[in-house]
């Protein structure tokens, strides 16, 4: 499938993945609304954007923040075919050390944003009976690790929630929902986390093998782009020396 013409909406895209989606689907001809807080990394990324692009600040843990930027995309492009859902936290902690604005951040950002912005897309991709909706989750809400609970709970609730959305979405309305399971990747997510102990017992440092954000944007436009009768329901992404 062409996607030259195309509107698509990355969240999280001053940085990691939703940056390098963001790049990857101007330069195959989308035109791209840059979504997130921070205003001046999107003016950075807008003007090496090859095609037309649009920056919406944007909070996802905010309804009236996210209401206002769609508003503002819609007015500006006049549809949207793709979101691509990428903004997302992972303060990992030991649910022993309670640290509970953490968790209860990480489910606002990574499970209520998501929802947010797919209420705001799902009128208009009804309406002209296409779309597609691609939500970055992770290995982790598969694969659950001892301090990962919380981060776990909220990227398997965007996996089943994305296995829900087909159920739903596809059969009536022609919109493809795909779930990107990525394995560890090279961002500064885990620059999150302030549990002094689990810091202490983990290694995060550069030994253990990472995958690039740029590998998790070739798996977006290869799921964008399969025939419309094709629906990559699920990538799971790993990189190599991980089993």
């Amino acid at each position: 499938m062409d996607l030259k013409g195309k509107v698509a909406v990355v969240t999280g895209a001053s940085s990691g993945i939703g940056r390098a989606i963001a790049t990857k689907l101007s330069a195959e001809g989308c035109k791209v609304a840059l979504a997130s807080r921070s205003l001046e990394k999107l003016a950075e990324i807008k003007k090496k954007l090859p095609t037309e692009s649009f920056i919406a600040g944007m909070d996802v843990s905010s309804t009236a923040s996210v209401n206002g930027a769609f508003e503002k995309i819609r007015n500006e492009f006049g549809k949207i075919d793709i979101l691509v859902n990428s903004a997302g936290v992972m303060p990992l902690t030991y649910l022993k050390n309670r640290h509970l604005e953490e968790w209860l951040q990480t489910i606002e950002v990574n499970v209520k944003g998501t929802l947010r912005c797919i209420h705001e897309v799902l009128p208009a991709m009804k309406k002209q009976k296409s779309g597609h909706i691609i939500n970055i989750a992770s290995v982790d809400g598969k694969e659950i690790f001892e301090g990962g609970a919380v981060y776990g709970a909220s990227k398997a609730a965007v996996i089943e929630l994305s296995r829900a959305m087909r159920m739903e979405l596809s059969p009536e309305f022609n919109i493809r929902v795909t779930s990107i399971e990525p394995g560890t990747v090279e961002t500064d997510l885990r620059k999150d986390i302030s549990d002094e102990e689990l810091l202490g017992d983990k290694e995060y440092g550069g030994k253990e093998p990472k995958l690039k954000p740029e590998n998790i944007a070739d798996a977006v436009y290869y799921a964008l782009t399969q025939p419309a009768s094709v629906n990559v329901n699920e990538l799971l992404i790993k990189p190599t020396g991980k089993s």
